[in-house]
C-alpha cells in the first residue's frame, strides 16, 4: 500500500493508500480504516455486503446515510437505481470519496450534523444507514433515545434503520447494548454478527 492522498481535519489525520497491482483503496481516518474498496469502488468489506443483501431484499429506493468516509456502500447502491442521500459533518470525506472511491455525482452529499439532518426536515426515507464514527466510538447524540425516536419519524411505514457496531470480542456488549437503546424505540430488533472473530463489524437492525 502507498499513500496517495492525506488531508488534515479536526477529526483527525485523513490518509488514502492504494495498492498498486490491485488497485484497492483505503480510508484512514486518525489510525482507524473507515472504508475498503476494490479499483470500482465496490467495497471489499463483509458488513458493507450485509447491509446491501439488506436493502436490495426490501427494495429500498430511498436510503439516507449518516457518516460517509469511502462512500462505497452509497455508491454500490446508486449503481442499482437507488437515491443516496449521505450526511457528514467531514466536507473533506466528499471530495476523498468521489475522487478515488468513485462516488457518483448522483448521491446528494449534505455537509450537516446527522442529528440535525434528522431533526430539520421532513422527508420519509425507505431506510437509514448509521455508520458515523469519531475514531472507534459513535458520538453519543447519534444514540440517544430521542435520535432514534426522530430517525423512525424519517422512514416509512416499512422502513428499516441499520447501524454498524464495533465489536472487539465476544465478550463484548456494544452491539447488544445497542439493541437495547433500538428497542425502546422499535418493536423489531435484530442483530447479524459473527462470534469468535476480534475486532469485527456488526449490524444491528431496527423496524420492517
Amino acid at each position: 500500500m502507498i499513500a496517495v492522498a492525506q488531508r488534515k481535519s479536526r477529526f483527525g489525520l485523513i490518509t488514502i493508500e492504494r495498492d498498486k497491482k490491485t488497485g484497492e483503496v483505503n480510508y484512514r481516518q486518525g489510525g482507524y480504516y473507515q472504508s475498503r474498496a476494490d479499483r470500482n469502488g465496490v467495497s471489499l468489506l463483509t458488513y458493507i455486503h450485509a447491509m446491501f443483501g439488506f436493502l436490495r431484499q426490501m427494495r429500498a429506493q430511498s436510503v439516507l446515510m449518516i457518516g460517509c468516509a469511502g462512500g462505497s456502500l452509497a455508491t454500490m447502491l446508486a449503481r442499482e437505481g437507488c437515491e443516496v442521500t449521505v450526511v457528514d459533518i467531514n466536507p473533506q470525506a466528499f471530495d476523498l470519496a468521489r475522487r478515488y472511491f468513485s462516488l457518483p455525482d448522483a448521491v446528494d452529499c449534505r455537509l450537516e450534523d446527522g442529528a440535525e439532518f434528522l431533526f430539520s426536515g421532513r422527508r420519509k426515507f425507505d431506510a437509514l444507514v448509521h455508520d458515523a464514527f469519531h475514531g472507534p466510538d459513535t458520538p453519543e447524540h447519534l444514540l440517544s433515545e430521542a435520535f432514534f425516536s426522530q430517525a423512525q419519524k424519517r422512514l416509512t411505514p416499512k422502513g428499516a434503520l441499520f447501524i454498524n457496531v464495533h465489536v472487539a470480542n465476544d465478550r463484548d456488549n456494544s452491539a447488544r447494548e445497542m439493541a437495547v437503546r433500538l428497542a425502546a424505540v422499535w418493536r423489531e430488533v435484530r442483530i447479524l454478527d459473527l462470534p469468535r472473530r476480534k475486532y469485527r463489524n456488526a449490524v444491528v437492525m431496527a423496524g420492517s
